[in-house]
């Protein structure tokens, strides 16, 4: 049978694609105008938190060490008012086989896939998650293929996402590379139709139960290494499933009082999906182009549902500057002896900052790190932006101006985490509820999911609904 491969055709039958290649009605968690049952969805649908902890051990996936930054912390306390400055740790996530915390969802994903039947694996990712679900289906024996948006119009590509694509390649995966642009889901639709392989989507309740081990295994680490839970965690924010499932992780390791903070790279202005910002700038994740729309709209994934829910599970959400980050990732190398890529050194800038709020018998960690490699290195990346029009030079990082410049800061003191405020993208994040579910009126259900979906209070929601002229049934 001739299927219609038009664009229109193959959209229109997004649903009947997705729920073939992932396995899950979706409808059946579906409670009200917006309201759907999000715990029930994460417990029929995802594993046990032991029954992932068994998947991922059996792939050498996870039980990573906690590492004490000494001399970043004596930086940190230098720079401090007398009596702050935090100990800060990192969970070092790049002795995962993929050089990842992605190996986690990937394990879950793929440990799925083969249990169901399916002959292989398909992932729409330019990051490392790539790798790691390339990583995990050369393990289990099943066919990859990963679909990547590596170029602009110029057929110019960023030297992380190469990089990416490299790994991706050497791990035995097929990569689809396009340009930035709607074609991306269009072809993963398509060959999602085509070969009748699974959905490794980073946004499925196993996906993201699998991240639940990393925030359990922290808690458990540090009251084994410390004595107690660690103060703050600082979690690099993109997608939200980072966030989501170290957040459920602490939870189910009872450490609830421990303040969850999300870090972005600032890269205002520039639009994730724009030919003419894509190689503007020098993150391809961990930014947000990536951390507000998804924490704002998150159903906008490749899947009905999105298991990843941010704005559930975070406190505080900062955001640093891309010559901060540079500078921490050299810092990093330098002070500590350890190379690590840009998507935890995000976090880790983030809390280099946040630490010297705190005081000295604190603890703050950064609870993960990735592998690097030739394009994910700051020289390639700065040397890629001056070639893109980009002004690299040393001054004061809060002048910097994304797609513009990246200022490197002249003394580790200019490195600040800046707050973005939560109750703003509480707000928008309302506003695309009723906006994209066309809602006129709410009930009962759909005002406590927001509530729990926002992490908010009945009176934030429903002044935010009636400001919206939303009719309360």
């Amino acid at each position: 049978m001739n299927r219609d491969l038009s664009y229109s055709a193959v959209m229109s039958r997004k649903n009947e694609i997705m729920k073939k290649a992932i396995g899950i009605d979706y409808s059946v968690f579906e409670s009200g105008s917006i309201a759907f049952d999000y715990e029930r969805m994460m417990r029929e649908a995802g594993y046990s938190l032991e029954e992932i902890q068994d998947i991922q051990s059996s792939v050498s996936v996870g039980n990573t060490p906690i590492i004490e930054l000494r001399n970043l912390t004596a930086l940190a306390r230098k720079l401090a008012p007398k009596g702050k400055g935090a100990r800060i740790f990192i969970k070092d996530e790049a002795s995962n086989p993929s050089g990842s915390f992605k190996a986690r969802r990937a394990a879950n994903a793929v440990y799925h896939a083969k249990k169901h039947g399916y002959k292989g694996v398909i992932a729409a990712t330019s990051g490392n998650y790539g790798a790691a679900v390339a990583s995990q289906a050369a393990m289990q024996g099943l066919k990859c293929i990963i679909v990547q948006e590596c170029y602009d119009s110029r057929m110019v590509g960023q030297p992380e996402i190469l990089e990416k694509l490299r790994a991706c390649e050497a791990l035995g995966a097929e990569v689809v590379q396009l340009s930035v642009g709607p074609e991306l889901f269009y072809t993963f639709l398509c060959l999602l139709e085509e070969t009748g392989y699974f959905n490794a989507s980073l946004y499925t309740p196993f996906g993201i139960a699998g991240v639940e081990t990393l925030g359990y295994e922290l808690a458990m680490q540090f009251r084994e290494k410390i004595g107690r839970d660690p103060d703050k965690v600082v979690v690099t924010h993109a997608g939200g499933g980072n966030v989501t499932g170290t957040a459920r992780g602490l939870i189910k390791a009872g450490a609830e009082n421990v303040e969850v903070v999300g870090a972005s790279v600032d890269l205002s202005g520039l639009h994730m999906a724009s030919d003419k910002a894509f190689n503007k700038k020098s993150f391809t994740t961990g930014h947000t182009g990536f951390g507000l729309p998804f924490a704002t709209w998150p159903d906008r994934a490749d899947v009905p549902r999105n298991a990843a829910r941010p704005l559930r599970y975070l406190d505080r959400y900062v955001l640093v500057r891309q010559g901060e980050v540079f500078y921490i990732t050299e810092a990093l190398a330098v002070l500590e002896g350890l190379e690590r890529g840009p998507a935890g050194n995000t976090s880790l800038t983030a809390a280099f900052s946040l630490a010297q709020e705190m005081d000295e018998d604190q603890i703050i960690v950064v609870q993960e790190t990735e592998y690097t490699g030739a394009g994910k290195h700051p020289m390639p990346q700065l040397s890629f932006a001056k070639q893109n029009g980009i002004d690299v030079r040393f001054g004061n990082p809060s002048e910097e101006v994304p797609g513009t410049n990246i200022i490197l800061p002249e003394h580790p003191s200019q490195i600040k985490a800046r707050d973005y405020d939560l109750k703003k993208a509480k707000l928008s994040y309302i506003k695309n509820c009723v906006n994209n579910n066309k809602v006129t009126e709410v009930n009962k259900a759909d005002i406590d999911f927001l509530v729990k979906d926002a992490k908010t209070d009945e009176k934030f929601v429903t002044e935010a609904l009636t400001e919206l002229g939303i009719k309360l049934i």
